[in-house]
């Protein structure tokens, strides 16, 4: 089915607007280029100097071109070892910013009674930060490896494995849908990448802001144009 222009750089897929947000009761946000203008990855290495070679395997994994993310995470965050953590703050503080409209959406979502989720396959370090920062309730990433105050070029394991990718995605949306007695149907979720896909796919309404092609061939909702907030124009 093909997408239809609703407003400039708003394009909806088989919906009939207006919506109702409050007829959702969770929403799950990717991080990476949807919440912040970054993704922390390529960042970390361009800092370091190993940019040019961990942003080309960012691209080609978010475009979908890699099968593997697992993989291709794995071999970027091994790129990293020996890099101090203060690159970390350092990035933080200097290159991370919220994308436009990502408050005032969030809010919105926040005030008709939204649980609200990050699921990012990038790392604790900012992701606790955007949680705390937009008073979101839930947020799972991977987490660095660090020995003496420097990366060690490997990723934590945690109870439930060691890289958030796709199928993760997928699966925490799921879970948290079923501890809060909702069906998926019930979930907004949003993202970019080739990765987001899965747990798109898995809610009732998927937005898509400024995606990579795949992911706007299949989202309900593109936003190509503008911020995120640009998304409410859709609900009443």
């Amino acid at each position: 089915m093909s997408a239809t222009e609703y407003a400039p750089g708003l394009f909806i897929r088989g919906l009939g607007v207006p919506l109702r947000l409050g007829d959702y009761r969770l929403i799950a946000f990717d991080m990476d280029s949807t919440l912040i203008n970054i993704e922390c990855i390529d960042q970390i290495a361009a800092v370091a100097g190993r940019g040019p070679e961990v942003a080309e395997i960012t691209e080609a994994a978010m475009r979908g071109e890699i099968a593997d993310y697992k993989d291709s995470l794995r071999r970027r965050v091994a790129m990293l070892a020996g890099v101090a953590e203060g690159v970390l703050q350092q990035v933080y503080d200097e290159r991370l910013q919220l994308n436009p409209g990502v408050p005032e959406f969030v809010r919105a979502c926040q005030a008709a009674g939204l649980k609200t989720l990050l699921i990012s396959g990038g790392f604790t370090f900012f992701s606790e930060r955007i949680r705390q920062h937009l008073k979101l309730d839930f947020a799972r990433a991977n987490t660095l490896g660090t020995f003496n105050g420097r990366l060690t070029g490997t990723l934590f394991d945690r109870p439930w494995g060691d890289i958030v990718d796709g199928a993760e995605k997928k699966r925490v949306l799921l879970e948290v849908c079923e501890l809060m007695g909702i069906g998926p149907e019930q979930a907004i979720a949003v993202g970019d990448g080739a990765n987001d896909l899965p747990m798109m796919l898995a809610a009732g309404l998927s937005i898509a802001y400024h995606p990579k092609p795949a992911v706007r061939e299949k989202a309900l909702v593109s936003i190509t144009q503008g911020g995120l907030d640009r998304a409410l124009q859709l609900f009443r």
